[in-house]
């Protein structure tokens, strides 16, 4: 099962295909791969495809054995709290040092929308890198910081001072209760799921990119999807896609742990849970601007 988060999806953090080094290609009388990675294999060989694999003897299930260097929970805890930590900094010292008030908004917005362009640059560059790099993971998270900064200064100084807590206490739910259910097996991300998700994703994406195009040449907010109602609508519906894109990212990093991913590997998962996450910030500071401006 392969996310919709490009950095999982070309580091290979996938059900279909394990981690790089992992044979998931179909062999002479194994059974090509299903919804269970470790039930493919020989009768000689029952986890030849998985040289890491061994069997669980109380469970009848195949374990990745641990290995030294290999990537754990910990680590991903710990590069993902330095990742938003940063972003968290540098979101406060824009705050500060980058007001918004009349003589200085166009500067500022200037440096944020400068800053939200590198860090999509950065972003871009390491997902389609080889391998991990903290340093450019850490200045995207430093440059997108910036421009949140910015931007929820903005907020809370136009629309609502509430707002931006409100927004960021969102975020914070909206990750608790999806790895909550993610972890009860509530939410199964199964082959349709990614399809459903990946499908509205796409279609959320272009209406956005339409809706755009319309308020760039035609003024006003477009068609109409970032105000009113149906803003409110696609709110909700980001927020929505926000949640599926962290489940699907809980999903990688658990395959990326089973299947032994080396320990460098905890920076991508980092970085895509980062991504995901902004994600959901900016959806859920849009639908909450609407709402409180609306009072």
């Amino acid at each position: 099962m392969r996310s919709s988060n490009p950095v999982f999806s070309r580091r290979g953090f996938s059900r279909d295909n394990g981690y790089a080094g992992f044979n998931a290609a179909p062999q002479a009388g194994v059974p090509a791969a299903g919804a269970n990675p470790y039930a493919q294999g020989t009768a000689a060989n029952p986890y030849a495809t998985n040289p890491y694999a061994q069997q669980d003897t109380q469970y009848g299930a195949p374990q990745a054995p641990a290995r030294s260097g290999a990537m754990t929970i910990d680590d991903v805890v710990t590069r993902t709290a330095m990742t938003l930590g940063t972003v968290v900094l540098t979101a406060a010292l824009s705050w500060a040092l980058l007001p918004v008030d009349e003589a200085n908004l166009g500067k500022s917005y200037g440096i944020a929308i400068g800053a939200a362009l590198v860090a999509f640059v950065f972003a871009m560059i390491q997902s389609f890198k080889r391998k991990a790099s903290p340093a450019l993971i850490l200045a995207y998270a430093a440059f997108e910081g910036v421009f949140l900064g910015v931007i929820s200064s903005a907020v809370s100084t136009y629309i609502s001072p509430g707002t931006v807590m409100q927004a960021v206490m969102g975020t914070m739910c909206v990750f608790a209760g999806v790895l909550i259910a993610y972890k009860m097996r509530w939410i199964r991300v199964t082959r349709r799921f990614y399809g459903f998700v990946m499908a509205a994703a796409m279609g959320f994406v272009l209406l956005m990119m339409v809706n755009l195009l319309f308020s760039v040449f035609g003024g006003g907010d477009g068609l109409g999807f970032r105000s009113g109602g149906l803003g409110i609508l696609f709110g909700v519906i980001g927020i929505i896609l926000g949640a599926c894109f962290l489940a699907l990212d809980f999903k990688q990093v658990e395959d990326g742990i089973n299947f032994g991913a080396p320990r460098e590997e905890s920076w991508l998962a980092a970085f895509g849970l980062t991504l995901t996450l902004v994600w959901i910030y900016l959806e859920m500071l849009r639908l909450l601007s609407i709402l409180n401006g609306d009072d």
